[in-house]
């Protein structure tokens, strides 16, 4: 795979200096792994950190800004930051109202954001986790807690965002991500492996006429293996994953992601998105907000997710408040 980089030993820092050059209105750059937003840190405002492994923007960098993420850090590609670039994160947030760390439930990611929380209470901020775990394909539902992240990253920092805009606590702030994860759900299928940039080799091995559901970020392994369907086939597939997994009852209200991997064309999602449209109309579901486009990716893999949030008053309110950053305005 043909890559546009200098040396593969410094494409995220070089990504990130690139990255904070062109969004300089909106974020700056406080670190060489970390961005956080221009007026960070705001004095009497809970910090909202989030943060994992590079390759997959624009996840985390993407949403820093108004209505979203204070900070944002990121690791090499598919590792997790360590500890000390997680705490140059958390200390441009830290705007005295404690942080509120967010990312996915990889175990990388777990071992090292809780090291720099300790880091942190050290220094005297007060801090809180929220783990990201919507991947239905990764554990059973009642083994949820070891489940993996995927795309539903962005609803719950959309909502813990726009939360500690209004100047609530901590634990107001953490009560709602949590609340966001826990109404979320993704599945995902891929139908070519990406190319890791240091090593040049492909996450995983696929034929020429088959797609793989139930695949990872990094791509790790999925359920199955099947011959490449139609585009409305595999959209049931991954509709009806995430309605059974969350048991969507009729008249419930979603949000809905459908999010491409990398290098599916926006063509392909939309006519994606069509079915899952009329699948969840259907099923008599209400959907409220739909995003396509590219939200979690993994570098040029070919495929697609669905990501379901179930809504209620609270988590519609903050789905709709104002966000201004680089990769989502509302």
């Amino acid at each position: 795979m043909k890559k546009l980089i200098n040396d593969p030993g410094k494409v995220t820092l070089e990504s990130i200096e690139g990255f904070a050059l062109a969004y300089s209105l909106i974020v700056k750059q406080v670190a060489p792994h970390a961005v956080a937003r221009k007026n960070a840190p705001i004095s009497g405002k809970v910090g909202v950190v989030v943060g994992g492994g590079s390759g997959h923007e624009p996840l985390f960098l993407g949403w820093v800004g108004l209505g979203m993420a204070d900070a944002a850090v990121l690791g090499e590609v598919f590792a997790s930051p360590a500890p000390p670039l997680i705490l140059q994160a958390a200390n441009a947030a830290n705007g005295g109202r404690g942080l509120l760390f967010i990312y996915g439930n990889y175990a990388g990611d777990n071992m090292n954001f809780d090291i720099a929380a300790n880091l942190a209470r050290e220094e005297g901020m007060e801090v809180e986790s929220v783990r990201v775990w919507d991947d239905v394909a990764s554990a059973p539902p009642e083994r949820a807690q070891e489940r993996r992240g995927l795309a539903a990253d962005f609803f719950v920092i959309k909502v813990a965002g726009a939360m500690a805009e209004t100047g609530a606590s901590l634990s107001e702030v953490k009560r709602v991500a949590e609340k966001a994860r826990d109404n979320s759900r993704t599945f995902a299928v891929a139908l070519s492996p990406a190319t890791v940039p240091a090593s040049g080799k492909s996450t995983f091995t696929i034929g020429e006429n088959e797609m793989y559901f139930g695949i990872g970020a990094h791509g790790e392994k999925g359920v199955r293996k099947t011959t490449l369907l139609s585009a409305d086939e595999t959209a049931k597939i991954l509709t009806d994953e995430v309605v059974n997994d969350l048991s969507l009852r009729n008249g419930e209200e979603v949000n809905v992601i459908v999010n491409g991997y990398g290098s599916t064309t926006l063509m392909e999602l939309f006519i994606v998105n069509r079915q899952v449209h009329e699948i969840l109309q259907a099923r008599r579901a209400l959907i409220h907000r739909t995003e396509v486009g590219n939200f979690l990716t993994t570098q040029e893999m070919a495929g697609c997710s669905v990501t379901l949030m179930r809504l209620d008053e609270e988590l519609k309110k903050f789905c709709d408040a104002p966000a201004f950053t680089p990769a989502y305005r509302l």
